[in-house]
């Protein structure tokens, strides 16, 4: 692949360039946020540190993610779950912090990959799915509540779609993780409570998922607005 490597620290930058150069990827490294924005598009994928010198890194997550959908992974000193929770709900596909073994790094890249190679599909076709005022079009990856558009996160859509491609299962924590993450062991990560979170706080509509207590999540049957 060709990797974009945002890092402002010069001896982090060489040892992930030339881990990464090893396994047979390209990489250009940039340090600051607009030549980040400036490059993003020619990537195939992005590490993405936190600590810029003209930009804070979650804000430039945000701006990434309105201008492209490429796979990309936080690679920070900062550890608060605070942080690690805005970096996951502003789209990072996964959160590492440093200090990291290279070949964790390395293989949460590949798992990334994996996932993001194509979105799966949900069971059960490609029919829009109504319930209350939301209607959810899995073939056009798009999510309506009252008749506007509310836009989700690649991975939030995911989760609703497959939750949304048999509304009356419920699905297990350790399917959907294995479904979208790529990884059914998943269970220290809190990637998929925030975008479950996510996707009720974007929609206003805490009961379009319905936890299971202890097991996973369901679609909500909410009433007609």
């Amino acid at each position: 692949m060709h990797m974009l490597l945002v890092e402002d620290d010069d001896r982090m930058a060489q040892a992930l360039a030339t881990a990464l150069a090893r396994r047979g990827h390209t990489v250009r490294r940039v340090v600051r946020a607009a030549e980040a924005l400036r490059h993003v598009r020619e990537a195939e994928f992005v590490l993405l540190d936190l600590g810029l010198p003209d930009l804070d890194g979650l804000d430039l997550l945000r701006k990434l993610r309105t201008v492209c959908a490429v796979p990309l992974i936080v690679v920070t000193a900062r550890s608060e779950e605070r942080d690690v929770l805005q970096g996951l709900r502003a789209g990072a596909d996964d959160y590492v912090v440093k200090p990291f073994r290279m070949a964790e790094l390395i293989a949460r890249i590949d798992t990334v990959r994996r996932r993001t190679a194509a979105a799966p599909e949900p069971a059960g076709g490609q029919r829009q799915v109504r319930t209350g005022d939301v209607t959810i079009d899995p073939a056009a990856r798009t999510v309506t509540v009252g008749g506007a558009e509310v836009r989700l996160t690649r991975r939030e859509f995911d989760v609703l779609a497959l939750l949304a491609a048999q509304p009356g299962d419920v699905r297990s924590r350790e399917e959907i993780l294995d479904r979208i993450w790529g990884d059914a062991f998943l269970a220290s990560s809190r990637s998929l409570d925030v975008h479950v979170a996510g996707i009720r706080a974007k929609t206003g509509r805490a009961a379009l998922v319905r936890t299971i207590r202890g097991y996973g999540y369901q679609l909500g049957a909410l009433e007609g607005r």
